[in-house]
């Protein structure tokens, strides 16, 4: 069904890793708002959900779009933000004042700081940046380079035909069929927190296996 892949392998210390929860997590999203209200209500959402569990946002401190949205709320509800963001951006008055603000040199600095301080990763609706940015952790994810959760907040559906072109191809055979799993996609925001929480510390057949 469109919308959702199917879970992974889960290993025999899934009770145990249920009562752990996330402190720190990296949210890609978008630095437009999209046509439809409902992804600036769902990002308001996700910042102040984010806040009241006392989970850190990381994120690419823009204060535009839903970048702005999600930060704005989850500072509002008391949480705590970090913006990472390169200097270049910084001269374009891009930059969230009211963030913890990390100032690096390049994007490719941004993206692996923000990754050194999230314990996993979650996509909005976004444009390029978002999908560059989300494929590029779940490459990470597929080469065992890391094993932090993934996924994706399929707002309105808006990720729909993302899982679709994953399901084609595995069927091409360019993704193993047990890789599917390292991508975990919800339309309900409390759900895919409940998923990602339940997959912390995983390992499975599908991590570090790459298709030659």
């Amino acid at each position: 069904m469109a919308g959702r892949i199917p879970a992974p392998w889960v290993g025999k210390n899934y009770n145990r890793r249920m009562n752990k929860r996330l402190k720190s997590v990296c949210v890609f999203c978008g630095s437009a708002a999209g046509k439809r209200a409902e992804y600036a209500e769902a990002a308001g959402a996700f910042g102040r959900m984010f806040a009241e569990r006392g989970i850190r946002v990381v994120y690419g401190a823009g204060n535009v779009g839903l970048m702005g949205v999600l930060a704005d709320a989850a500072l509002a509800a008391g949480g705590e933000v970090i913006g990472v963001i390169p200097q270049m951006l910084v001269d374009r008055e891009l930059a969230h004042p009211g963030t913890d603000l990390r100032i690096v040199s390049s994007m490719h600095e941004r993206k692996a700081l923000m990754a050194e301080l999230a314990e996993a990763f979650v996509a909005l609706p976004g444009g390029l940046g978002t999908y560059e940015e989300l494929f590029e952790v779940l490459t990470w994810g597929q080469l065992g380079i890391h094993t932090k959760p993934v996924g994706c907040f399929n707002v309105a559906g808006y990720f729909d035909p993302l899982v679709r072109m994953v399901e084609h191809a595995v069927e091409e055979g360019f993704v193993r069929a047990e890789q599917r799993g390292l991508l975990v996609v919800e339309s309900s925001g409390e759900e895919l927190m409940r998923r990602l929480e339940g997959r912390i510390g995983e390992r499975g057949e599908e991590w570090g296996r790459e298709v030659i």
